[in-house]
């Protein structure tokens, strides 16, 4: 009897009005980041949602740390956001968490393509950063790496040694910037979780297509006979209070499929699996 009340108040929480009231009362407690995760309870709950996925992946994998990457800093609240939320989450599932942000550091390319990169939205400068202020705003969880995105994957795995890939933000704004960033998950020395949760910021408005920005650049690359696959984060929706959230949309998830075989679940026979 007490469960099935218990199930029963649980349900008609996350109905409305009654989900407004439950997150408005979460906010006021030190609850979990599992929980502020559910109830997109963060600045950024993109973030959050993707970096608590990925540590939830890494335990299944038994990796004991992960990388956090941000491609496109610019002023730098997104990655600020993403290092808050990697302190959280790693004391929560014992997972370390080395967060990198990539930037231009001026700014949008001086040379900005043709339509695939929507050159009617974007101009070169665009979202310069100040990098000397984010600088003095970053602990030693986090690392910037500055210059074009062709050279600075190749760096960051030659000079960071980074472990496993976990969760990756885009957030560039153009195709060619986008399609360049991907090498991530093609370079020589990568390693990633086989599940990786990532979070395209472009995707939200009518001006997007699959002709360009980051849309075409998803499609092309899942058109490469790469061991990798980028695809829409299946069930992101399901059991969420605030299914409708916009940023739900964004979510996507790289699949390993390389990887796949290689991991040894820790379950008996015959349970489900995540």
């Amino acid at each position: 009897m007490i469960q099935r009340i218990w199930n029963a108040v649980a349900r008609l929480s996350h109905e409305p009005p009654f989900r407004l009231v439950t997150r408005f009362m979460l906010k006021q407690f030190p609850v979990s980041a599992q929980t502020r995760a559910r109830w997109d309870i963060s600045d950024r709950p993109a973030y959050l949602l993707g970096l608590a996925t990925a540590a939830e992946q890494a335990v299944v994998e038994k990796r004991k740390a992960i990388s956090a990457i941000e491609f496109g800093v610019a002023g730098g609240r997104g990655l600020l956001a993403l290092q808050r939320e990697a302190e959280e989450v790693e004391k929560e599932y014992g997972v370390a968490i080395k967060v990198y942000g990539f930037d231009l550091k001026i700014g949008l390319p001086e040379l900005i393509g043709d339509y695939r990169d929507h050159p009617e939205k974007f101009r070169s400068g665009d979202f310069p950063m100040d990098e000397e202020k984010l600088r003095s705003k970053l602990n030693s969880r986090t690392a910037l790496l500055l210059g074009n995105v062709r050279d600075t994957v190749n760096r960051f795995f030659e000079e960071h040694r980074p472990p496993p890939i976990g969760f990756v933000s885009f957030d560039m704004d153009l195709y060619s910037s986008t399609r360049d960033a991907f090498r991530l998950f093609t370079h020589a020395s990568k390693q990633m979780l086989v599940h990786t949760p990532l979070y395209f910021d472009d995707l939200g408005s009518f001006t997007y297509h699959d002709h360009a920005g980051e849309l075409l650049a998803i499609h092309e690359f899942n058109e490469q006979d790469y061991s990798v696959k980028i695809h829409p984060w299946a069930g992101v929706r399901d059991g969420r209070p605030f299914r409708e959230a916009p940023y739900l949309g964004h979510m996507f998830m790289a699949h390993d499929l390389a990887g796949a075989s290689k991991v040894v679940l820790d379950r008996p026979p015959g349970t489900l699996p995540l």
